[in-house]
């Protein structure tokens, strides 16, 4: 696809958001060399926008500057459950955020492990770094952050320190949705909150440290105290969130299993490997198959989506690429639309539940991903990407 010259050039016009400045401070954490970059003078409110014609509420990091958090939690003893991902990248975000935190997991000494990753992070044996029942037992507001079948495994565990007046916390709404199937059922005199950061725990941190924050939901599953949902909003900018919107449980994990198995993973995968195989039949060499497949859709043109939209992406591109992709988008929708849709049926009716239990409680379930993920890194067109990669400019110079 050859953009067209020069680049910003398009008939209309549209505003963009322009990011506030930012100051940098310092951090003892290994995962980073810099905390947040925290916005210098709170200018934002609560706001109403209209997204696509629907109006919705928005909460932004600025609603909840680092001062109010402090304020909210000053009695709460954040215990966060698995160092995971997400564990690791939230649990260091509320540190630098100025609440106490302790992490819990189960004790090993070997190299690679999570809790010794956790001491590298700089959480200290014995105080800030303890089992799991210590943690859950001390922590006020408990973040359960285990993996879903670690949740439903380690849940008779948790339940009995989840107290009245405790808050549960959850990133996922998986365990609470599926409950016929996880076992997991809080108790009614606790809160019951979610912030679901849209991304990997390695982005959560990423943008946090970067000053922006990635984007979160936010739900409420049980007020037992009455305070529920100022206490999720404000959670879910103590771990790291630049902006947040209002969704249920159930809407979060649907949403999110749709579109992990969908256009964020499973989709376009699926995409890139029919398109690349169909040059490689045709005589393209793995180079060219895979620039004009992989390269140049996540290096020139998704970015150009990110910034502004799939018309400004359209807009500036030739005027034969964008004619092709005019004409051709709806033959994809069609054909596609079906599979999105027996997707969601699937996984609202539980079956991709299941499968994730099931293959998740299996004790060579590690192994087996592992093979998996080797099969993927074995073919031809990600064998080929590792050269590509290579051969970028700001490469070159490392």
């Amino acid at each position: 696809v050859r953009a067209s010259n020069p680049l910003p050039v398009r008939v209309y016009t549209r505003s963009i958001h322009t990011p506030p400045l930012f100051t940098a401070h310092t951090t003892t954490s290994t995962m980073c060399i810099s905390t947040p970059l925290i916005p210098r003078i709170h200018t934002r409110s609560v706001q109403t926008l209209d997204f696509g014609g629907t109006k919705e509420v928005v909460i932004e990091r600025t609603d909840y500057p680092r001062d109010k958090l402090k304020e909210i939690f000053k009695n709460d003893t954040m215990a966060v459950i698995g160092y995971g991902v997400q564990g690791r990248a939230q649990s260091l975000n509320m540190r630098d955020n100025g609440l106490n935190v302790v992490i819990g997991m189960r004790k090993s000494t070997e190299p690679g492990s999570g809790w010794e990753l956790a001491k590298k992070d700089g959480w200290v044996e014995g105080k800030t770094l303890i089992s799991i029942e210590d943690a859950a037992n001390k922590g006020t507001v408990v973040l359960y952050l285990l993996s879903d079948a670690g949740q439903k495994q380690m849940w008779p565990t948790i339940k009995k320190y989840l107290t009245k007046g405790k808050t549960l916390y959850f990133s996922h709404g998986f365990s609470i949705v599926f409950k016929d199937q996880t076992g997991v059922i809080p108790p009614s005199d606790i809160d019951v909150i979610l912030a679901a950061p849209k991304g990997s725990g390695t982005t959560v941190r990423r943008l946090f440290l970067e000053g922006r924050g990635i984007n979160s939901s936010v739900a409420i599953y049980q007020d037992a105290s009455g305070k529920a949902r100022e206490r999720a909003f404000a959670l879910g900018v103590g771990i790291g969130s630049g902006y947040l919107y209002e969704t249920s449980f159930e809407k979060e994990v649907y949403s999110d299993l749709t579109g992990e198995r969908g256009v964020l993973m499973g989709a376009i995968y699926g995409l890139f490997k029919a398109q690349y195989e169909v040059l490689r039949a045709n005589g393209h060499s793995p180079s060219e198959a895979f620039n004009e497949t992989v390269e140049e859709a996540t290096q020139s043109l998704y970015p150009l989506i990110g910034e502004n939209g799939m018309d400004w992406m359209y807009a500036n591109c030739s005027t034969t690429a964008q004619r092709g992709a005019l004409d051709w988008y709806p033959k994809f929708y069609s054909a596609t639309k079906p599979v999105f849709e027996d997707l969601y049926k699937s996984v609202k009716q539980g079956e991709e539940t299941n499968l994730t239990l099931k293959a998740n409680s299996d004790p060579n379930y590690r192994k087996n991903l592992e093979s998996e993920l080797k099969q993927i890194h074995n073919e031809e067109m990600w064998r080929t990407g590792e050269t590509v990669r290579k051969l970028r400019p700001e490469r070159q110079s490392k």
